[in-house]
């Protein structure tokens, strides 16, 4: 049985993409830095014969990320992660807090790097090996009122297309997954979209990205 580790796995596009991998007969591990949402998506996953474990931790702290993938390390092997947590905070640069700005930077940038420096090693070690980064088509191009987050995605498209060329003589495959806004609990605490009636499912998107990754390049949806 393959294992696939999903960061920001207990809700929107990290559960939908932890339904498909369970219904597909891997062993699924949500991370988060709520206990009580992933023991909840924990429970709806087992109850459709899902194989899930749960490990939470905050993956903006580098020592806990280390210290948490080297206990699951011990009793689990990984084949798949999948750098899925985010957050965005958007509006005018004028606006944005610096709360604001290093949440995402610590996020988005140093969680995603964090995780993967914490897993690559082992990664390596398996007879094939895939790590997907959700991006975002912020990654890809300037957006009004987005200024701070486009920056981190961007960051996080050089992160993965740098680990493509570091690694592509190895079994360790590197996917960037690009897609549009989703209608997920990421938006709930913002009015940047003003007709979220336009967003598509994140169970939609968890289902081309699922089908996508096996073709071993970048997703753009």
């Amino acid at each position: 049985m393959k294992t696939v580790l999903i960061t920001g796995g207990s809700t929107g596009l990290g559960y939908e993409l932890a339904k498909n991998y369970a219904h597909d007969g891997y062993h699924v591990v949500i991370t988060g830095r709520n206990e009580e949402r992933l023991q909840m998506a924990k429970e709806t996953l087992q109850a459709e014969n899902g194989y899930v474990t749960t490990c939470c931790f905050d993956i903006r702290n580098e020592q806990r990320v280390k210290a948490a993938i080297t206990h699951l390390l011990q009793h689990h092997k990984v084949d798949v992660v999948v750098n899925n947590a985010g957050v965005g905070h958007f509006g005018p640069l004028p606006s944005l807090s610096t709360e604001d700005i290093h949440a995402m930077i610590d996020t988005n940038v140093k969680g995603t790097i964090f995780v993967t420096q914490a897993l690559i090693q082992h990664l390596l070690t398996r007879s094939s090996a895939y790590i997907i980064n959700v991006v975002s088509t912020a990654g890809l191009r300037g957006k009004v009122n987005e200024s701070a987050y486009v920056a981190s995605k961007f960051a996080v498209r050089g992160f993965t297309e740098s680990l493509k060329a570091e690694y592509a003589d190895t079994n360790l495959t590197i996917i960037g997954a690009y897609m549009g806004g989703m209608d997920t609990p990421f938006w709930n605490e913002s009015n940047h979209i003003k007709d979220k009636s336009r967003l598509k499912p994140a169970s939609y998107i968890a289902d081309m990205i699922y089908e996508k990754a096996t073709l071993g390049e970048d997703i753009l949806l």
